[in-house]
């Protein structure tokens, strides 16, 4: 990787771009999310016009669909174009492209009663601009911030998702209640400051392209091909996917907080909350306190310890255990979430990077979709609490089985 502005400084916030690229992606985070709140409340309150309550909770499915589908189509290509083309450029362009969709959210939302499919027109539109976001954002951040300061970099990116997944959602909420236009054009205000900033990033985005021949098609396979090959990386993205798989309760939180705990909406915001404060407060701490040696080792340990606060959630009958659980299950998720992402950048070269984050991306997604999936479907079978159980065992039966697959994962040890 070609030394990046202050490469052997371990400290990111020393380098005014990483401060840049920080707050345009909590910027964005907050966004998507307070967009994201007031495109499912128009389309549920547009669809309960002229549907029962079954049938229009169908259209909120198709807003994540609409969304999903050209995520799952795009993302490949877009890792192939960020190792080709500009990676800055690429991120601009794809929130402009994010900016646009939130304007046409807004002058529809003005238009009072905008039809269902121009929404879901839009949301797909908005789902093609992240798959090539997302690619180009996590390849451009090692330019910027270099190989010393890469994992407290990583751990500080994190700080500004979670802040904009816990704050975006309620903030959503609060405007939404007021006006669901002021949402949208608070969604378009966030997105052009997001834009600012990555404009005013002075270091440049263009990959060294290595030429393979075979065009892009060709492209995309070897990056295909070089994670299957890397171990590390593959066992990496392979064990977060099979983990979500088998252990994402976000599922299930309604249905503990209503027919278990009986807890109520109250008890269910806590149990939402609970996870990502732990995700945040964990990732503040690895922002100033980079992790040591052994990172193979400790990511493992952390996704077990993931496993097992799994299996206490499901078995717990006392909603504060069960939030702690959640708590401290977030917090070993962003532990193992860290080490992955720096030994998936630290072990691909800069120009494969574009190509193999877009794998890791499509792999996150899958598991998050096809864990609630899995989760709706073991509730059916096992009820929520053996859902819940049998999901944590999973985990931990996984985090057994690839520590023994890949020993060069687990063997990995610095983390610069």
């Amino acid at each position: 990787m070609t030394d990046a502005p202050g490469a052997h400084d371990t400290n990111p916030w020393a380098i005014n771009d990483f401060r840049l690229i920080w707050l345009g992606r909590i910027a964005a985070v907050l966004a998507i999310q307070i967009q994201s709140s007031a495109l499912l409340w128009q389309v549920y309150e547009i669809a309960r016009r002229d549907h029962p309550i079954a049938e229009a909770s169908l259209y909120l499915g198709l807003v994540g669909l609409a969304q999903f589908i050209p995520l799952l189509a795009l993302t490949l290509p877009a890792g192939e174009m960020a190792d080709r083309r500009d990676r800055k450029g690429t991120v601009i362009l794809a929130i402009v492209a994010e900016g646009v969709c939130a304007l046409s959210f807004l002058a529809m939302a003005i238009h009072g009663s905008p039809p269902l499919w121009g929404l879901l027109l839009v949301a797909v539109g908005f789902g093609a601009s992240r798959a090539f976001l997302a690619p180009a954002s996590q390849a451009f951040l090692p330019m910027v911030v270099g190989r010393a300061a890469l994992p407290r970099a990583i751990a500080a990116q994190s700080i500004a998702f979670q802040t904009g997944a816990i704050a975006g959602p309620a903030l959503g909420g609060v405007i939404v209640g007021v006006s669901v236009p002021l949402a949208y054009g608070t969604a378009l205000a966030l997105f052009l400051l997001g834009l600012c900033c990555f404009l005013l990033i002075r270091t440049s985005g263009r990959p060294e392209v290595i030429e393979t021949g075979g065009g892009r098609w060709q492209a995309v396979v070897d990056g295909l091909k070089y994670v299957w090959d890397t171990r590390i990386v593959l066992g990496a993205i392979s064990l977060d996917l099979i983990v979500v798989l088998f252990a994402g309760v976000a599922l299930l939180t309604p249905i503990f907080a209503r027919d278990i705990l009986h807890v109520g909406p109250e008890g269910f915001g806590l149990l939402r909350a609970s996870f990502g404060a732990g995700a945040f407060l964990m990732a503040l701490v690895l922002a100033r306190y980079p992790l040591p040696g052994k990172g193979g080792l400790m990511m493992f340990a952390s996704v077990a310890v993931f496993g097992l606060c799994t299996v206490v959630f499901g078995l717990s009958k006392i909603v504060w255990l069960s939030a702690a659980a959640l708590f401290i299950g977030g917090a070993a998720d962003m532990i193992s979430v860290n080490i992955r992402q720096t030994l998936i950048q630290l072990s691909t070269p800069d120009h494969m990077r574009g190509r193999v984050s877009s794998v890791s991306m499509l792999f996150i997604g899958a598991s998050n979709e096809l864990g609630e999936a899995y989760s709706g479907v073991m509730v059916r079978f096992l009820g929520p609490i053996g859902a819940a159980v049998f999901g944590g065992v999973g985990a931990l039966t996984a985090t057994g089985v690839w520590a023994r697959l890949f020993p060069d994962l687990r063997k990995a040890d610095k983390l610069v």
